[in-house]
């Protein structure tokens, strides 16, 4: 059978909905009570509020979803519709797909089971199993068989439940162990009830939530000869239908060949190709010598550096910040000589210049 996770997801996602139960409020919630609104005029809102004087609930806003013990907007109902109806044939292909997965040791321990013991997939044993009536042979069997490091797992899963289940008789959660698949129940199904992780089945009533748990097909399956004989009269061949169902087919690959690089490479279909077509020439984008460092570098060398030492020219104990202030204190000796030297007396510049005004005010 093709594996069809896409099928096993949406299958199970609608049969885990036959098992819920209905739940609403109560009708009357948040109505139980004479209230009235006051109306206008007397500065409030028109919501209607509770009867009464003497207590903090008179004059209190009810009925709104918005007013504290009023009733919820869009109240829950008991005749939801909880239930969905499956079609049969797709429920069917869904158990076939997910047997064929339990059959793949890469889907079995991509879904977190410990095979590393394990002979071989699907793991077959003698009817024998089927008339083990202790768990302590029961545990026994299934280490040998290899599940040794799987039921290990399990009780190292073991957690308390996250959330208000942990208050509803569901404290704990814990990982799925092996699914035993017998075909005659000679007391295994007494055994293996009380080990932790490990569910047993009949053959006959093989059911897709326990087969792919969570609606992730590769659960790791152990079939008793009888039972593993018997999948080909429920469910067929792949040219054969099933004897034990009317008209049921089982369903077809997709391709028949699934090496799709090799149908792609293959000469028949390049043959038939369009050349390959050629990238368009793509500039680089022009980037600004202002904003971009390495760009003003390459078109002015040395501005980095030159940018670094007027850096380090204001950060003080620099070599760079000491030789700026020698030439500073080294300008001001300098413009203070020159001031000496021209700006004294009646030559300075201002009084040179007030001196022209001073002689055509006397004319």
């Amino acid at each position: 059978s093709p594996l069809r996770p896409d099928l096993v997801r949406e299958v199970h996602k609608n049969m885990s909905k036959n098992t819920r139960q209905a739940y609403a409020v109560k009708q009357k919630a948040g109505y139980d009570t004479a209230a009235e609104s006051w109306g206008t005029g007397r500065a409030v809102a028109r919501i209607p509020r509770a009867p009464g004087g003497g207590t903090h609930r008179a004059g209190q806003a009810t009925f709104g979803n918005q007013a504290r013990g009023g009733g919820m907007y869009n109240p829950t109902t008991v005749w939801r519709r909880w239930h969905r109806r499956v079609n049969v044939t797709q429920k069917r292909h869904a158990v076939a797909t997910a047997l064929a997965a339990s059959a793949l040791p890469p889907l079995v321990m991509a879904r977190g089971h410990r095979i590393g013991e394990v002979a071989e997939l699907p793991l077959v044993v003698s009817d024998g199993l089927e008339s083990v009536t202790k768990t302590k042979e029961a545990v026994e069997a299934l280490n040998k068989l290899g599940c040794g490091q799987d039921l290990q797992k399990v009780l190292d899963s073991k957690k308390i439940r996250a959330g208000q289940g942990k208050a509803r008789n569901r404290r704990y959660r814990m990982r799925c162990g092996p699914l035993i698949i017998y075909n005659e129940d000679n007391g295994i199904t007494r055994a293996m009830r009380n080990i932790p992780g490990v569910e047993a089945t009949c053959v006959d009533n093989l059911n897709l939530l326990r087969l792919a748990p969570g609606g992730h097909f590769g659960r790791f399956l152990i079939f008793t000869e009888g039972a593993f004989k018997k999948l080909t009269e429920i469910y067929g061949t792949s040219t054969e239908a099933a004897p034990l169902k009317k008209g049921y087919h089982m369903p077809r690959a997709a391709m028949e060949n699934a090496d799709l690089a090799r149908i792609i490479n293959s000469t028949e279909v390049q043959s038939v190709l369009k050349p390959k077509l050629e990238a368009p020439k793509t500039h680089e984008p022009k980037r600004n010598a202002l904003k971009n460092k390495e760009v003003m570098d390459s078109l002015n060398p040395g501005a980095l550096k030159r940018k670094a030492a007027l850096q380090k020219s204001s950060e003080k104990g620099t070599t760079e910040f000491k030789a700026v202030q020698d030439k500073k204190k080294a300008r001001q000796a300098e413009s203070k000589e020159h001031n000496k030297k021209h700006k004294k007396g009646d030559e300075t510049f201002y009084k040179t210049l007030m001196k022209a005004f001073e002689a055509k005010a006397a004319e």
